[in-house]
């Protein structure tokens, strides 16, 4: 295998260890928040982070990985391959600017090969504001029974009732009642929760820690499952409404192709509620955002939305038996983990890129 790819990972457990062990071999500060829960193997949890650069930074690059769990294996693995990279550190290092590694997000979910929280959170949904009703999704809690049904694998009835929906309503209405994010069925999926997560709190924890001085930040947070198989859409982070925010995300990273909108028809994302961006606007209001989602493209949409519900029904049924929760799990990890050379290196030279093109634009 070659040097670069194995920064990527087969489990949390060895993916902490090499995160840790980057950063200490970097000479990093390291600070880390850990979960009281145990992992998938005993293992301790943690979301970690390292600080690369002055202290005093008032200009910073934050590069997170794992806010879905199981799709911390590729941010893991790019964060590893950018620690280990001498020319990548001389380049932060000559610049001026710092760069706060964030691993793990919701290491519950990456240890136990979940997309969701230990709360059966989407963390990427849980990130409203505390002064307003909870949205409401009437089309997700019509769905729900139909996509949790009684028995896995579903029956030919459950299928044909899905297939039928998608030609009656089209798959992108399908898409956004399902993931856009719902708050009224907590065993369900896209759950936003009704109060913030360990993770969520945890965010806010570390950037109230990490950013009193800084006056410029840069947020790339990095996420797989939606798109062609290892093709890589940028999406703006920040409020709809932030022209000025998406010009200047635009200018850095957009190039020949414009960064996309969340749930805009350009993207493969769907138009979501909660988003986890609100954190550094509550927490950073001294600070001039911007940022991206980087998503990663795995298996096709269907899919990707299959291994889903399958993960969620187990969660619902530990009495199934270990041969099938074992199968479903892995279904699961290959729908956000796509563990060959090609798949990685694409996402070794895309992170890298973003990451060179975020110092440039932070750059005095």
């Amino acid at each position: 295998m070659p040097a670069k790819l194995e920064a990527f990972s087969q489990s949390y457990a060895e993916a902490r260890g090499k995160f840790l062990g980057a950063a200490r071999d970097a000479g990093m500060a390291l600070v880390s928040y850990p979960l009281d829960l145990p992992g998938r193997d005993g293992e301790t949890l943690a979301v970690d982070a390292a600080w690369q650069g002055p202290r005093d930074a008032t200009r910073l690059l934050m590069l997170s990985s794992g806010c879905h769990g199981a799709e911390g294996y590729c941010g893991s693995g790019a964060q590893v391959a950018l620690l280990r990279d001498a020319a990548w550190c001389d380049r932060v290092l000559r610049s001026g600017v710092a760069v706060l590694y964030v691993h793990a997000l919701n290491p519950y979910g990456f240890s136990h090969t979940r997309r969701v929280t230990q709360e059966n959170v989407d963390l990427n949904r849980n990130f409203l504001p505390s002064d307003r009703a909870l949205p409401r999704n009437p089309a997700y809690v019509e769905l729900h029974p139909l996509l949790l049904p009684p028995t896995w694998p579903p029956t030919l009835a459950n299928r044909a009732a899905i297939a039928w929906l998608i030609v009656s309503r089209g798959l992108r209405n399908l898409q956004t009642a399902i993931s856009g994010g719902q708050y009224e069925r907590a065993d369900g999926l896209f759950f936003g929760g009704t109060e913030p997560t360990w993770s969520h709190r945890t965010l806010l924890r570390l950037l109230r820690e990490h950013m009193v001085g800084v006056l410029q930040l840069a947020w790339i947070d990095l996420h797989t499952g939606l798109g062609r198989s290892g093709r890589c859409e940028r999406m703006h982070m920040g409020r709809p409404d932030d022209t000025a925010g998406y010009a200047r995300a635009n200018g850095w990273w957009g190039g020949s192709t414009p960064l996309t909108r969340v749930g805009s028809k350009a993207s493969v994302s769907a138009d979501l509620s909660g988003l986890i961006w609100n954190a550094a606007l509550r927490e950073c209001p001294q600070a001039e955002m911007t940022g991206i989602y980087m998503e990663f493209g795995t298996r096709p949409l269907l899919e990707v939305l299959h291994a889903l519900r399958g993960a969620h029904w187990l969660q619902l049924h530990p009495e199934a038996p270990a041969e099938q929760a074992a199968a479903i799990k892995r279904r699961l990890r290959d729908a956000f983990y796509e563990d060959t050379p090609r798949w990685k290196q694409a996402v070794l030279a895309e992170v890298r890129q973003a990451a060179g093109q975020a110092i440039d634009g932070l750059a005095p």
